[in-house]
């Protein structure tokens, strides 16, 4: 997430938004890393679907471990059996081998990402075998660095809101909508702050 807008998203949301104020202030040293790798990133999100951050954690060092420089050429030559040593399920090995494919047949990497709204983006990344909403909302916040992303579907964010918004009771997404509406125009950030408050490790996609 680009950083040039990070200090001024920090203050309106402190300003409008008291529960956003008190995690901002117990998180005011941390801030997600820039990320520069389009590959990489779809995949590190693709490894992350339906598990814990923890466990993506895990589950990513061992592919770096298994394949130090992330790149479609890479990927797709490793073996499928090896792949899976590193605790990916076949389905994701799947995924991951189509998303290189993608990248390889140049299907993604003539894309021009910055030229194209949020919405516009989705349905061009969803076309991909794996690549739902959800892993195409992680790329646009943690690649592309769009300040304004809602990932309703985020297990983490549902938790949080729940945590912090609704005295631990589930939370409608249409009510989280609700309660995003005076994050906006930063949303992602509200976003990564409520992730930051569940998890001593920071989400990184």
């Amino acid at each position: 997430m680009a950083l040039v807008f990070w200090e001024q998203a920090v203050n309106d949301l402190s300003a409008r938004d008291p529960v956003m104020h008190r995690i901002i202030q117990c998180y005011s040293d941390s801030m997600p890393e820039e990320r520069g790798n389009a590959f990489a990133t779809l995949a590190r999100a693709i490894v992350g679907q339906q598990i814990s951050v923890k466990a993506a954690a895990s589950v990513w060092q061992k592919v770096t471990t298994l394949i130090p420089e992330i790149t479609p050429e890479a990927l797709i030559a490793t073996e499928v059996d090896l792949l899976r040593t590193c605790g990916l399920s076949a389905r994701k090995v799947d995924y991951l081998r189509d998303l290189s494919r993608h990248f390889l047949e140049g299907m993604l990497v003539t894309v021009n990402w910055h030229d194209l709204d949020d919405e516009t983006l989705i349905r061009k990344l969803v076309e991909v075998k794996g690549i739902g909403r959800w892993t195409a909302e992680m790329f646009l916040i943690f690649h592309l660095h769009r300040p304004d992303v809602l990932p309703l579907d985020d297990i983490g964010l549902q938790r949080a809101v729940s945590l912090h918004y609704n005295a631990s009771q589930p939370v409608a997404k249409q009510a989280i909508r609700t309660i995003a509406e005076s994050w906006q125009p930063w949303r992602s950030v509200a976003t990564w702050y409520l992730w930051r408050s569940l998890d001593p490790i920071p989400v990184i996609y």
